[in-house]
């Protein structure tokens, strides 16, 4: 045998050995998944929703350039004006806790003579655009509605319905249902279709 060839160790009683490894267990499976060999059971695929009837409800007003321009400096607007504390609200919880405003009348008040620690006044300078007053953030100019007659006076691609807190749900639902065929947007829906949601 040459020299540079490697000897295989011999085993011998006295020589140690690694104890075998233990074998794990198979981990169990969960019962919701069938067996490799076995098939799934058969399932009818979810029948799609059936669209809606009508005209798309739209999800923005169609407003003029200027009009549009005008809601988005409102925004700005809104971000700058401060909060209008009354005088004395966090002094007495009956004046402070439903955020109305009253003007400060009195002789000595810090507030009416601008006193710059004391909180902002309600002012004409804080107003949003004219043109955009009253409409809400996509655009619309809100309608209250009670009856189904109500809804055809409304213009779908400017003007948006609010249904009236009185109208029980039962009605609203028929109401809503309405405005959808007609393609009006319903600003306070209970039910949320897919394009709304």
């Amino acid at each position: 045998m040459p020299d540079d060839a490697k000897e295989a160790p011999v085993v011998t009683s006295e020589t140690p050995v690694a104890p075998a490894a233990k074998k794990r267990a198979p981990r169990a499976r969960p019962k919701s998944v069938p067996k490799a060999g076995s098939e799934a059971p058969k399932t009818e695929a979810p029948k799609a929703a059936p669209k809606a009837e009508g005209p798309k409800v739209p999800r923005r007003a169609t407003l003029p350039d200027r009009t549009r321009s005008l809601l988005s400096l409102r925004r700005i607007i809104d971000t700058r004006r401060p909060i209008f504390g009354r005088q004395a609200a966090n002094r007495y919880y009956r004046i402070g806790r439903d955020g109305a405003w009253r003007r400060p009348r009195g002789l000595q008040s810090k507030q009416r003579r601008h006193y710059g620690y004391r909180a902002e006044l309600v002012s004409i300078g804080y107003r949003s655009p004219a043109r955009v007053r009253g409409l809400v953030p996509s655009g619309f100019r809100p309608i209250l509605v009670r009856t189904t007659r109500d809804l055809g006076t409304i213009d779908a691609r400017t003007e948006a319905a609010i249904i009236a807190r009185t109208v029980g749900t039962r009605r609203r639902l028929v109401l809503e249902e309405e405005a959808r065929k007609l393609g009006i947007r319903v600003l306070n829906p209970i039910v949320k279709s897919e394009s709304e949601a």
